[in-house]
């Protein structure tokens, strides 16, 4: 009998025992996290049922797409936008669950403040409204998004009933060239596999360079493993996860810590387990990625051209990137390191941690922002904010003439006040560039922290080292 997978592990590790069979399994939830946009609906349901939230203490709530990222002290100008973080602190408040306000210090981007809090453990099962929740799977967890239905569900009864997914394993070897990160990583791999290599699967990374990564990078590579489709992403719990988890406020107490740490190191896919599909990537291959399209398999290394849709024998592929051409109004053979931009976005799910910033701030460093090209720099959550602050980083931002604003989901989703207008072109830190995703007619351009801040520079794509000394 074949082995079994760390996801199946966890999966089984959290049925409930209903005594009925069928297609679905019941899963107990760990924690639920919530955030301001999708989750009125949930808590209205859920009164007119007469229900109270099950679970408050594993359950938690903050605001992040809809918040203004400079004057952070006025009222929010949309009033559907307002509308909706009043409901969510009231909502909170009315059934006692954690909730950070805009402003406050644990306040951020919902995938980024729960692993900072040291709440997302190896092991766990976590969810929230949002597709990106894949993110905390870099802590050995099964982490994924959910709909506002299930939501209502989880929030009654910390249960949820789900088709267990397959599984499909990455595995990384070699090292990454300097000037590459895991941006680079997942966007040459996506480029590789597709935006539905993924689907009904849940995508286990290992290798020697995801061993190599920092948690942060991690966190990168989960991120957007929802953009091949899959369900989640996850990689096993090692030192560095276990080094990052030491001594956060919600993390295992001194007492508690050596048994947990015992279990966490059980938490390992067994040698004959049987993937679904494989997939293996050189990392030593890897160069800094750009897409050029509208999704993030329509990349190309920095050095490349834009490709010929032509000689892409697969006519829904060929169609669709005719299509994304046309809409980001490029041409076939353009070198990529070319294409002029009007704004850089620093900033996201994806890439607004403490490591990210210090990136873009290395590249920063003595020089300024090319003439024309505006810039958002803004910070995953506050904590990333002081932390920038006390290391100098928003005096380095200041100096290239740059803001460090307050933190938010900004121009990844461009819910709130930051949008691109139509037609505007930006090289992006998030995760996706379809059209319309950071305004209407925007054309956006996915690409590292690192090559975002030389592409402000320089006033077009391009790479660190292209920048004179």
């Amino acid at each position: 009998m074949a082995g079994t997978t760390l996801a199946e592990k966890l999966w089984r590790s959290h049925v409930v025992p209903t005594g009925e069979a069928g297609e679905e399994d019941l899963l107990y939830i760990d924690l639920h996290l919530l955030h301001e946009l999708n989750t009125p609906v949930a808590f209205d349901r859920l009164d007119r049922a007469g229900r109270r939230v099950r679970r408050p203490e594993l359950t938690l709530g903050t605001e992040d797409h809809n918040t203004p990222t400079r004057d952070i002290r006025r009222q929010i100008e949309d009033p559907a936008a307002r509308h909706q973080v009043q409901l969510m602190r009231q909502n909170c408040e009315r059934h006692g669950i954690p909730h950070y306000r805009l402003g406050e210090m644990g306040q951020g981007i919902v995938h980024v403040i729960a692993p900072e809090l040291g709440l997302t453990h190896p092991g766990m099962t976590v969810v929230c409204c949002d597709s990106h929740t894949t993110t905390l799977g870099a802590f050995g967890c099964l982490a994924f998004g959910i709909g506002t239905t299930q939501v209502e569900h989880v929030l009654a009864t910390q249960t949820l009933p789900l088709r267990r997914p397959g599984d499909m394993r990455v595995t990384v070897d070699g090292v990454l060239p300097a000037g590459s990160t895991a941006k680079d990583l997942v966007l040459a791999l996506i480029s590789q596999i597709g935006t539905a290599a993924g689907q009904g699967r849940i995508v286990e990374y290992r290798g020697e360079a995801i061993s190599a990564l920092s948690m942060e990078s991690r966190m990168t590579v989960c991120n957007m493993t929802v953009e091949a489709g899959s369900r989640a992403g996850i990689i096993a719990p090692d030192e560095t996860t276990f080094a990052y988890l030491r001594g956060r406020p919600h993390a295992p107490s001194a007492e508690r810590w050596p048994a947990e740490e015992a279990y966490w190191r059980t938490l390992r896919t067994d040698p004959d387990a049987v993937f679904e599909r494989e997939v293996h990537l050189d990392a030593s291959t890897v160069r800094p990625h750009v897409t050029w399209g509208t999704n993030p398999a329509q990349a190309v290394p920095l050095d490349g051209v834009v490709p010929d849709p032509a000689t892409q024998q697969d006519s829904v592929l060929r169609q669709a990137a005719e299509r994304a051409l046309d809409y980001m109004g490029l041409a076939p053979g353009t070198a990529m390191r070319e294409v002029p931009v009007d704004a850089v976005f620093i900033g996201s799910c994806t890439n607004s941690r403490i490591e990210d910033l210090r990136q873009a701030a290395d590249v920063l460093r003595g020089r300024r922002v090319a003439d024309g090209v505006e810039v958002i720099l803004v910070p995953g959550s506050e904590a990333v904010r002081e932390q920038a602050r006390a290391e100098g980083l928003d005096e380095v931002f200041a100096a290239a003439g740059i803001e460090l604003r307050h933190a938010g989901c900004s121009m990844c989703a461009a819910v709130n006040e930051d949008r691109l207008g139509a037609g505007r072109r930006a090289a992006s830190t998030t995760n996706r560039n379809y059209e319309g995703r950071q305004g209407k007619g925007a054309r956006t351009h996915l690409v590292s922290p690192a090559v975002a801040a030389a592409t402000a520079v320089a006033g077009h794509l391009c790479a660190p080292e292209d920048l004179e000394a």
